[in-house]
């Protein structure tokens, strides 16, 4: 009999105690009523600090997605786990940029 799979359990960016900050809505991009949706994908820790950080889909304005880019790797995240066990997972952070 095949032994059962570990539970995987997602990283996170809910959890209350995080704080995280909303990102900086860059000025030149509030004057030119840019706005848009990035996604953001991260690898984050064990420790719920993002290692990595790469844009997996764009908002169509460079400047915000260097804003969601910069703003994912500050946050902390509540870890993924396999098994009941913190490891190192890939997550897609969705950013959005609204006037």
């Amino acid at each position: 009999m095949p032994a059962a799979q570990a539970r995987i359990e997602p990283p996170s960016t809910d959890a209350e105690y995080l704080n995280n900050p909303k990102p900086a809505y860059p000025l030149l991009s509030q004057r030119l009523r840019e706005q848009g949706k990035v996604q953001v994908r991260v690898l984050i820790g064990a420790d719920g600090l993002a290692l990595k950080a790469e844009i997996s889909q764009t908002s169509g304005f460079q400047r915000l997605d260097q804003a969601a880019l910069n703003t994912a790797l500050k946050w902390r995240y509540r870890p993924g786990k396999r098994g009941g066990v913190p490891e190192a997972m890939w997550f897609i952070v969705p950013i959005e940029f609204t006037l």
